[in-house]
């Protein structure tokens, strides 16, 4: 399907609600592989909770956009080129350190945009991000306690955390940056400025950082494209994937 969208808001949403789906199938694929079964539960709950989010900013988009498009056509009939989503949130899972570190930048950053949205022109926006606020509340507490338990634990395990930081945070970068599109959402009041996000941002994950004996990487590499198509090889997998059981059976309803 052609990608459509009507208008800077349009855009801005339909790029997070692609970040909920994304991220939210990345830890759906840890179901009954988690290392505990408590985890195992959480992980699926976060994804669970990604993913009513995502559903929530499709249907706002398609209203949005015009396209009257239904929750299905956005998740399933899109190709690879068509999907916003930030890099950060494709990468593969790796091991549950390169998970953890994954989920704690990219829910950091979530939360911070969630309560700049409950101040959104747009209404209905704004109570989306209400409701999510608080879900990503303990997403974002699920991956500090993690973050500490590893990076301030064993020799193997404070490893396997600075080698996950220094392979996702090049990404991070992606999350922070402007164009048209936000541009225009930020004037008519729909988003929250990036700069700001960017403070709150630095700030928690600094601090966690720190308390969990963990260096902040320093690199000059900022991989983008993610938010306007252009993805990482492994995210044309996962769309495959994602997309395989409704594309062998157009039509095909829950």
């Amino acid at each position: 399907m052609t990608l459509v969208v009507a208008d800077a808001a349009a855009v801005y949403t339909l790029r997070t609600a692609d970040d909920c789906l994304v991220l939210s199938h990345r830890l759906a694929q840890w179901s009954s592989s988690a290392p505990t079964l408590e985890d195992d539960v959480a992980l699926t709950n976060i994804a669970l909770d990604l993913l009513g989010q995502g559903r929530s900013l499709y249907a706002r988009t398609a209203e949005l956009d015009g396209t009257g498009r239904t929750e299905d056509d956005y998740a399933f009939l899109r190709d690879e080129r068509e999907f916003l989503n930030c890099l950060l949130v494709e990468q593969e899972n790796g091991d549950f350190a390169t998970t953890i570190v994954r989920q704690l930048l990219s829910s950091t950053f979530q939360l911070a945009q969630w309560e700049g949205l409950t101040v959104s022109s747009d209404t209905q926006l704004a109570a989306i991000a209400a409701k999510a606020d608080k879900e990503t509340t303990y997403h974002r507490d699920h991956a500090t306690d993690w973050t500490l338990r590893l990076g301030d634990g064993t020799e193997e395990s404070h490893r396997r955390m600075e080698a996950a930081l220094a392979a996702l945070w090049p990404y991070t970068s992606e999350l922070f940056e402007r164009d048209d599109a936000v541009e225009g959402a930020v004037s008519a009041g729909v988003a929250p400025d990036p700069e700001r996000l960017r403070v709150e941002w630095d700030a928690y994950v600094g601090r966690v950082l720190s308390e969990a004996t963990l260096t902040r990487p320093e690199t000059t590499w900022a991989p983008t494209g993610g938010r306007h198509g252009l993805h990482t090889e492994c995210f044309g997998y996962m769309v495959a994937e994602m997309q395989h059981l409704h594309r062998s059976f157009p039509g095909a309803i829950w």
